[in-house]
């Protein structure tokens, strides 16, 4: 069942017009600004994350239970100069795609004229790259023969596993300053790097407790104005919420949604992880606190008492509402053939449900159910949801899984949970790794919490045979851009082609 809240958040989500923000872009031209490079790569990264969580605007919106907003309202969505700068061309076909625009208004085009563009010219991580490529490198790049070599985005496809919802980040400080401890500058050439980047993370720690806590700010102030007594009493918990986590580890099954939601915000804050972060098997992971509500030992104020009825409605509603979160995020717009070609709103965000926990038993329990039903009410396009069926899980699982599947919807989608199992086991992970990984993003298979699967850029197959076809020329333009392989007439059968084919590919 959605509640006349969820209905009316979801609404107004899908109602939302995607918008290009220039908020985190102006944030972080202004850090730069005042920065020039003088500190570590790490340290400098750690206090752009500050300033940005210390700067950037608080959204809570009307009716809601999870909070955090990564631009100043759903659908703003955030640009990255850093990594890459927007022109204002590509500001002018983001905002007249026919399908897929973000709104760019006649405020942010300027900013970006006066102050962004300016600035960032020649400073980015994709100029950086362009520098140093040769004249033969870019023209293969500007006839599509590959794209994205990591000129748009940091490293994405990262996995959460368990870790934040048993420690919070005053335990991960605490583990970082005796790791800092344990340096030795005498005998390890690494240490003054080690100490740089674990002062970072201890930093990044730091700020996103007081993201949260300014989210905590607004809440009580929020509750102060509000007339409604039971949308007073949410704020109120709101408030209780954010000063606990993520400072502290979740007590309850609200708190561990919002701490991963506050994490979530963070990474993809940073910087353009596009695509994608994702929470992994969130029904393992919720499954204690879950447990924990159904004792009624949980921190809802009223509601620490209630049946099993009633906190499964609940958990239901708040599951609802983080669904909703994702939504509220489009993918970051992209620059140049990709922004004209390339349009989605999708940020690949995927929810692993099933497969085998670590010892190699059954991983469905309650939550998985209850991450179904919520799967099969919502019926939105983020975030992505998977069931990872092995031999092990009841037959129940799956059958209930498609019935969502057979109504069109298009998730959950499918996977193997006993193969991916072995790929992972092939390429060296642990056995225990291998049984807490799963799929990702759009889709990969990894070990949740150990690692990301870095995109290394699209290889376009059909250019290559375009160019075999044609000498090595670009027929689009007639600039010559590849080997030679002949005049395609005079070959005289497909494993003389293909030998050719072969030998191009292998060259690019």
């Amino acid at each position: 069942m959605i509640s006349e809240r969820v209905a009316q958040l979801r609404r107004q989500s899908l109602e939302a017009r995607p918008t290009l923000s220039t908020e985190r872009a102006e944030l972080i031209t202004q850090v730069y600004q005042q920065n020039p490079g003088f500190t570590s790569a790490p340290m400098r990264r750690a206090l752009a994350f500050q300033y940005l969580m210390e700067h950037k605007m608080i959204y809570i919106g009307e009716g809601e239970l999870i909070v955090g907003e990564k631009g100043p309202a759903p659908k703003a969505t955030p640009t990255y100069p850093e990594l890459c700068c927007h022109s204002l061309q590509d500001l002018d076909i983001l905002n007249g795609r026919e399908k897929i625009p973000f709104a760019v208004d006649a405020q942010a085009r300027q900013v970006y004229q006066e102050k962004i563009i300016p600035f960032w010219q020649d400073k980015s991580m994709r100029d950086a790259l362009f520098l140093e490529m040769t004249e033969e490198w870019k023209a293969a790049y500007e006839a599509g023969i590959f794209t994205e070599f990591m000129e748009q985005r940091a490293p994405g496809h990262t996995v959460l596993d368990d870790k934040i919802y048993r420690k919070g980040m005053l335990d991960f400080k605490a583990d970082i300053q005796r790791s800092l401890g344990e340096l030795d500058y005498l005998h390890d050439p690494q240490a003054y790097a080690k100490e740089q980047e674990l002062q970072a993370m201890s930093i990044c720690a730091e700020a996103l407790i007081r993201f949260a806590q300014r989210h905590a700010d607004l809440a009580r102030v929020l509750a102060k104005r509000e007339a409604d007594p039971r949308r007073k009493a949410e704020l109120e918990r709101i408030a209780e919420f954010c000063t606990h986590v993520p400072a502290h580890a979740p007590r309850d099954f609200w708190e561990a949604l919002q701490y991963y939601w506050f994490v979530h915000l963070g990474v993809t804050t940073e910087l353009n992880t596009w695509d994608a972060f994702c929470p992994g098997h969130l029904d393992r992971h919720l499954l204690p606190f879950y447990q924990k509500g159904q004792t009624g030992d949980c921190h809802f104020g009223s509601d620490s008492h209630l049946s099993d009825e009633d906190f499964r409605s609940l958990a239901e509603e708040l599951l609802q509402c983080f669904w909703i979160k994702f939504n509220n995020q489009p993918a970051p717009p992209k620059v140049g053939v990709t922004a004209a070609e390339s349009g989605t709103y999708t940020d690949f965000a995927q929810i692993n449900t099933g497969g085998i926990m670590e010892d190699g038993a059954d991983g469905v329990n309650e939550v998985t159910y209850l991450l179904l039903d919520v799967i099969e009410e919502m019926r939105l396009l983020q975030p992505s949801s998977s069931i990872q069926v092995s031999k092990k899980n009841p037959d129940r699982f799956v059958k209930r899984a498609a019935r969502i599947i057979r109504t069109g919807f298009g998730q959950p989608s499918v996977f193997n949970a006993d193969l991916i199992v072995q790929e992972l086991v092939r390429m060296g992970k642990s056995v225990a790794d291998a049984r807490n990984g799963g799929s990702s993003g759009c889709v990969e298979v990894g070990a949740f919490g150990k690692e990301s699967y870095i995109l290394t850029g699209y290889f376009n197959m059909p250019k290559i045979l375009e160019l075999t076809l044609h000498n090595g020329l670009d027929a689009r333009t007639g600039r010559k851009i590849g080997l030679e392989t002949g005049n395609p007439a005079a070959f005289e059968s497909f494993e003389e082609f293909f030998a050719q084919l072969e030998r191009f590919s292998n060259v690019c």
